[in-house]
């Protein structure tokens, strides 16, 4: 199944570009593809609205890009920078009557049941967001299902959502997506995971992909991967390291994303990638 458009919502590092205090030459640049919100990015597959990760712009990002609606929500892993705006899913609570769909692993879902004990408890907090989770075996294909099929949600004032059967509609069938199993680290001690819709693939955080997973990004019209600094990096992708990636997977356009200032600036870097590699910049579509 192909026809996947992708909005890249932030194209920056866990602190964001620029950086609070800096002043260095990309951190006081005016170029707007300078400026990054912490990495995210909407997809558009199949009739369904699909965000991948909610980190602490989530608010600004749906304003900026108009987001009326969510299918579902695919986490890559439980870093704040990718979680930490979640609980601003309340707006569409109230505005669609509809719990908001989550996809994640099983290690991320327990890390939202620490940070968001409110969002769990019973009885629960008026006004607490309300999410309907489901967990994701990285190994396996999955289908993402359109929120229209979810139980109605009816606000009363002071005691919260009473939660009604779903009403009879025309529900969007499921799509299928592809997890693509990475490691931010090399220790394979935090799991991350990239995700296939049709011929677009979009991967973050990531220092280490296997093998093994390379066969499920074949035939793509775009990937995406974390880059933030030309050497070496612990935990992400070096320029080299991401160049290599986008070689092996050999798909037709490449974008590099979580971005840092330790990169340089867009309108430098940009003239040093090889044809059909490109930085992602915040509100950039790829369909």
């Amino acid at each position: 199944m192909s026809g996947a458009k992708l909005t890249f919502l932030g194209t920056g590092t866990s602190q964001g570009v620029p950086m609070i205090g800096c002043k260095c030459e990309v951190c006081s640049s005016a170029d707007p593809r300078d400026k990054r919100l912490r990495a995210s990015a909407l997809v558009e597959y199949s009739g369904l609205t699909i965000l991948i990760d909610a980190g602490p712009d989530f608010r600004t990002q749906m304003l900026r890009a108009g987001v009326e609606h969510l299918d579902a929500i695919l986490l890559t892993h439980n870093h704040k920078d990718h979680t930490g705006g979640i609980d601003d899913t309340r707006s569409f609570n109230l505005l669609e009557s509809r719990p908001v769909n989550i996809y994640c692993e099983e290690y991320v879902l327990n890390s939202l049941k620490r940070e968001y004990s409110y969002a769990f408890a019973q009885p629960r907090y008026p006004g607490a967001p309300e999410w309907h989770t489901h967990l994701i075996d990285g190994s396996k294909p999955f289908l993402v299902h359109s929120n229209a099929g979810e139980e109605r949600l009816v606000w009363e004032s002071g005691k919260g959502y009473r939660h009604l059967e779903a009403t009879a509609a025309e529900i969007i069938p499921p799509v299928e997506v592809i997890p693509i199993q990475g490691w931010h680290h090399k220790n394979k001690d935090l799991s991350v995971l990239g995700y296939r819709f049709g011929d677009i693939a979009y991967l973050t955080d990531m220092n280490l992909v296997e093998d093994s997973e390379f066969e499920k990004l074949k035939g793509l019209k775009a990937v995406t991967v974390n880059c933030v600094k030309k050497t070496p990096h612990f935990s992400h992708f070096s320029l080299g390291e991401a160049l290599a990636f986008f070689a092996r997977v050999g798909a037709k356009n490449s974008y590099i994303t979580h971005i840092s200032h330790q990169l340089p600036a867009h309108s430098i870097l940009s003239k040093e990638l090889p044809e059909g590699v490109h930085l992602a910049y915040d509100t950039l579509v790829i369909d």
